[in-house]
């Protein structure tokens, strides 16, 4: 008989239990080629999630990660630990890279996979004095924030909407984005006009989830195509940067990835497309995490294999938070696109870039992409002139004028829930969420923790009542 585990025992972390939240410990294991996060509570049992399909990009996560950096400030101290005391506390690995402000509860629509609840009947519309608190609290927190993202429930439906734009263009935020379903968009073409007074430094961030009506039907509660088609029309009609947001659900849409991807290609104010695994929190119900999950690494090679665009070496770790952010990069001409990643030594990501989420606001990248678009080379520099490798390429016309408006982003953004939920990774989320009171806290704990309330049930759990 043998006395081997059928497993490898990888590493050792913290999670928590997915059925009262309370922390545990946890095993990261390998097994039959997948990677498991195994963990055990006392009081309900153990549990086994999968967290990768890819072993060895799992393990080039833990290379690809660069010194943390850290906020101005600190909102709160360490009293519980980790996952306990945000945020942010003095413990946490990273400062806010992309930081969300929710100026609204109410929305247009009712999703089942709602992380917020957010619904038509939610009457919250935080007033400016609320608002401009929140942002004042980002600011202090990063001196000047990378990236600023308005949220909600639907943030356009908000009666002061544009007052709250040109509030927050008058702090020092270097990108601001607009997270919408798309549907006042598409409605109002002199609401899209009055938002492209807002550019530069100004992007949507559209819901796009799907083409077939089943997936939007199961995702958003109603057939949204028609709208975001005439969404992209009037985004177009003002160049105004788009981001397509791809929420993926296992089996119901992930087949459409490298569609979507060249459909964002052939539009000319989509810079990229962002694809965000279901987090298990909020309203989702009839959701088997051990069936119905996508990790991040299914989605890479769905990526690799459905856009013809990216291979392995195109879609890395984003070193800020490798666990659950993936890039490639391509360059955007006339319909079609080139791969960039694999051309940039990864040393590049690792020692200087700052903000890889949105390469717009990145210095030192936005110089090595440039290099790629010199034209002013020697025959020995050959190789790293992007211009001269496609131009060794068939059915390829260089543009005269290559701006930066070419490139072309593909993003994974994977969110930790209760199940998937390791400690030492959150440790490194650099997606925050600003919370009414002040705190900026990371976005895969607030809807675990602190979202409506919860953080007082928390500590009451914890032995304390309320939060101090």
């Amino acid at each position: 008989m043998s006395r081997n585990r059928p497993y490898l025992f990888y590493e050792l972390t913290n999670s928590v239990c997915s059925q009262c939240l309370m922390k545990v410990e946890a095993k990261v294991i390998i097994e039959k080629d997948n990677v498991y996060l195994q963990k055990h509570c006392l009081e309900h049992g153990r549990e086994k999630v999968l967290i990768s399909t890819d072993v060895d990009y799992y393990k080039m996560c833990r290379e690809f990660i660069k010194p943390s950096e850290m906020p101005a400030r600190w909102n709160t101290p360490i009293q519980y630990g980790c996952p306990y005391d945000c945020g942010l506390c003095p413990d946490h690995e990273q400062h806010s890279c992309l930081t969300l402000l929710e100026i609204t509860d109410k929305c247009n629509l009712q999703c089942p996979i709602c992380y917020a609840d957010s619904n038509p009947n939610r009457e919250i519309f935080r007033s400016l004095e609320e608002i401009e608190f929140m942002i004042d609290a980002i600011v202090q927190n990063e001196k000047e924030p990378d990236i600023v993202q308005i949220s909600g429930g639907e943030p356009t439906i908000h009666p002061h909407f544009f007052q709250i734009l040109d509030l927050a263009k008058s702090k020092p935020i270097k990108h601001l984005m607009v997270n919408t379903n798309g549907i006042k968009i598409a409605q109002d073409r002199d609401f899209v006009k009055k938002l492209a007074e807002y550019k530069p430094g100004f992007e949507i961030y559209l819901q796009f989830d799907s083409f077939e009506e089943k997936a939007l039907q199961e995702l958003r509660g109603v057939n949204l195509l028609d709208i975001r088609e005439k969404a992209i029309a009037h985004l177009n009609e003002f160049n105004i940067s788009t981001t397509l947001v791809v929420t993926l659900k296992k089996d119901l849409n992930d087949h459409e990835i490298g569609k979507i991807i060249q459909y964002g290609i052939s539009q000319k104010a989509v810079r990229g497309v962002t694809f965000q695994p279901i987090q298990i929190e909020g309203r989702i119900e009839d959701f088997n995490p051990a069936e119905d999950r996508l990790t991040l690494s299914e989605v890479r090679q769905e990526i690799i294999n459905q856009s013809d665009l990216f291979s392995e070496k195109d879609v890395i770790p984003v070193p800020c938070h490798p666990d659950c952010l993936a890039m490639g990069y391509a360059l955007k001409m006339n319909g079609t696109a080139i791969p960039l990643t694999g051309l940039i030594d990864p040393e590049v990501f690792l020692e200087g870039a700052r903000n890889t989420i949105v390469f717009e606001q990145d210095d030192v990248l936005k110089s090595k992409m440039f290099e790629l678009f010199s034209t002013s080379h020697s025959p020995s520099s050959a190789a790293s002139s992007l211009k001269e490798l496609l131009c060794c390429l068939p059915k390829v016309s260089i543009q005269e004028n290559i701006s930066y408006d070419n490139v072309f982003r593909v993003i994974i953004m994977q969110f930790l829930d209760r199940y998937n939920f390791d400690v030492r990774s959150v440790k490194k989320s650099c997606v925050h969420i600003a919370h009414p009171d002040g705190r900026i806290i990371p976005f895969d704990t607030y809807n675990m923790f602190y979202r409506d309330g919860l953080d007082g049930k928390l500590k009451e759990k914890l032995g304390e009542k309320s939060y101090e």
